[in-house]
């Protein structure tokens, strides 16, 4: 974590208690040395902010290709050490997406990703993507689940007094089987259904989903 963004986290974190009554669950999870992947759902703008206060280790988080377009969201994602990824992207957009997130994990650091790709529009678990699942499984780090609840509170303008309860809910570190070389369709299917469970067993079951049998 850079000096610049201890400073930032320190300035804006008791500032959103104003608005937001937010808890941290399972802190005590967290691996604090080697490298981690944090996988969440994702339902809000706000939710990789809220992981980013909820963490004491920094989170550099995937980010979708948009954001680098907008001069100000593209130095604010520079500044967090976010990269890109297309959702469309080529083959070959994917695989330099992946090598970053590699390299992140190479460094002992974090890396966030939300295995659904974007964010539910009605705050229940999407099919989860096989990013998380082939990164996870082909470097044999560690996967954090976490669920985030109640950011779907988080719309128009009263939520600033109204002070809606969110929950960062983290599981236990857990790691997919070790796969050398590329995986196929079949294990892909498997081992992302496997890691979405783990992110669903820590939500309510309002919020699970298609992963709602795992949650039960």
């Amino acid at each position: 974590m850079t000096l610049s963004q201890r400073i930032v986290l320190g300035i804006l974190k008791p500032f959103s208690k104003i608005f937001l009554s937010w808890k941290v669950k399972g802190r005590e999870n967290v691996p604090l040395t080697g490298p981690l992947i944090i996988i969440a759902n994702h339902v809000h703008l706000l939710d990789p902010i809220l992981l980013e206060f909820s963490f004491p280790r920094w989170i550099n988080f995937m980010a979708k290709e948009e954001l680098f377009r907008h001069p100000f969201l593209k130095l604010i994602t520079h500044w967090a050490q976010a990269f890109s990824v297309h959702r469309r992207g080529t083959t070959k957009d994917k695989r330099r997406a992946v090598k970053q997130a590699k390299d992140i994990l190479d460094n002992g650091l974090v890396l966030g990703m939300f295995p659904e790709g974007k964010r539910s529009r009605d705050h229940k678990l999407m099919m989860g993507k096989p990013g998380s699942a082939v990164v996870a499984s082909q470097m044999g780090v560690p996967l954090l689940p976490v669920g985030i609840i109640g950011t779907d509170k988080i719309k128009g303008i009263s939520w600033l007094w109204r002070r809606p309860e969110i929950v960062i809910n983290i599981g236990q570190p857990f790691k997919l089987p070790l796969v050398n070389g590329r995986l196929n369709k079949s294990q892909m299917k498997l081992l992302t259904s496997q890691l979405m469970g783990e992110i669903a067993a820590l939500l309510p079951p309002e919020y699970q989903g298609v992963y709602k049998e795992h949650g039960d």
